[in-house]
């Protein structure tokens, strides 16, 4: 057992998960999209989604789009049966942490407004660890990422992405920018987990936009929600439908 990103605000919780050994050949691929697909869908009163973000020195313009965009997620989700939000970031040295669950965007509007990018490294392991812990206290219908770079090792992310795909979370990452390495591994990370992985850029906030609310539309109605999404407002939930499994 290990520790990996900390809740301030809950600080008994603190997003353990079990690591198991590395999978990554092409027939462990296909057994986990194969399990995931059978798995039958979460039931819960509100959909849960874990919210993430590189909060490293890079990610400042990316950050204040984030949070001035974020509280579409909730307006979207409202009209297909509520969402609560749970914000992860990583920044610094080592430092993850996670927010408790919030039901409306001006509560994570002001949680964000706290939080400064710092340098550091990426952690999107740890990330994808208490996404694990999450969805096995109680199920976790969408894990949203949004990042430009990944300098840790792929075999891992994979691993932990297929682990997360079997509970039944959706990965939906958003790369901005266009790193060849951080692409390839966004997409399989979508790809495992039955999600699915588009690029934005920071100056065009409408597309990111879209993008969050057809997942909030996803994680609080189902795929049925996002279809009608889709038929209502267009390109971004098509793009999310066209490559989920």
């Amino acid at each position: 057992m290990r520790a990996d990103c900390e809740e301030p605000l809950h600080p008994s919780r603190d997003g353990r998960a079990v690591v198991g050994p590395k999978s990554n050949s092409s027939a462990e691929i296909d057994q986990f999209l194969s399990a995931a697909r059978e798995r039958p869908p979460a039931v819960s009163g509100h959909g849960r989604l874990i919210f993430a973000l590189d909060a490293t020195m890079s990610r400042q313009p990316t950050w204040d789009l984030a949070q001035s965009l974020q509280s579409r997620m909730f307006v979207t989700a409202a009209s297909h049966g509520g969402l609560d939000v749970q914000l992860v970031y990583y920044r610094g040295f080592g430092e993850c942490k996670a927010s408790r669950f919030l039901n409306g965007g001006k509560d994570l509007a002001a949680l964000m407004a706290k939080i400064s990018v710092a340098a550091g490294a990426t952690q999107i392991a740890r990330v994808l660890r208490h996404t694990l812990d999450e969805a096995q206290r109680l199920p976790v219908q969408a894990l949203v990422f949004i990042g430009d770079a990944l300098e840790e090792p792929v075999d891992e992310i994979a691993d932990l992405a297929g682990r997360a795909g079997l509970l039944g979370v959706k990965a939906f990452v958003f790369q901005e920018g266009r790193d060849r390495a951080a692409e390839q591994a966004f997409r399989q990370i979508a790809l495992l987990t039955g999600g699915a992985y588009a690029t934005f850029d920071a100056g065009a906030s409408q597309r990111l936009e879209a993008l969050l609310s057809a997942v909030a539309a996803y994680a609080a109605g189902g795929r049925q929600a996002l279809e009608l999404e889709a038929r209502s407002h267009g390109a971004a939930a098509d793009l999310l439908l066209a490559q989920m499994r």
